[in-house]
């Protein structure tokens, strides 16, 4: 397992589109396309590397009703269209774990960013973040994820 640090994030402007449901059914291609296409039509500057931000807890929270805003951090003023909001996000100190490996692992990586920051002093305060690196891809079968893992934390 990577390193666990904590960082203080900058603050940055988000478009994003919410969903409803388990998180291993998100189309996150079909948003990640239909976010930049609306920065592109606005005439905004998309960043580089799309999120995700995870509101719920899967061991608290039945799969259907678990909520997830996928989103790129933009550079410019747009206004809210359709399905797509924008919406601020302030600068925080996060708890982050890099994480490269099959999804089937994305729940031991949360079990042990969660010890760490228990084990360290901290609490968790908001929901969890995920910052792509890459595209997923396909090895032997396996959905391979390429993320930080962002844990909004304070000192108890």
């Amino acid at each position: 397992m990577a390193k666990v640090k904590v960082e203080r994030t900058k603050p940055m402007k988000l478009a994003y589109v919410e969903h409803v449901g388990a998180y291993g059914s998100i189309p996150f291609d079909r948003y990640i396309e239909q976010l930049y296409g609306w920065a592109k039509a606005r005439k905004v500057r998309p960043g580089f590397h799309p999120l995700g931000i995870f509101h719920d807890s899967p061991k608290e929270t039945p799969p259907e009703r678990c909520r997830t805003d996928v989103a790129i951090p933009i550079y410019g003023d747009a206004a809210p269209s359709g399905n797509v909001k924008v919406k601020d996000l302030p600068a925080m100190d996060v708890a982050t774990l890099s994480f490269k490996g099959p999804a089937s692992e994305y729940q031991a990586a949360y079990d042990a960013l969660s010890a760490w920051i228990a084990e360290h002093g901290y609490e968790w305060v908001g929901p969890s973040m995920e910052v792509y690196s890459k595209k997923p891809e396909q090895v032997g079968g396996q959905t391979v994820v390429y993320a930080k893992i962002e844990a909004p934390v304070r000192k108890r």
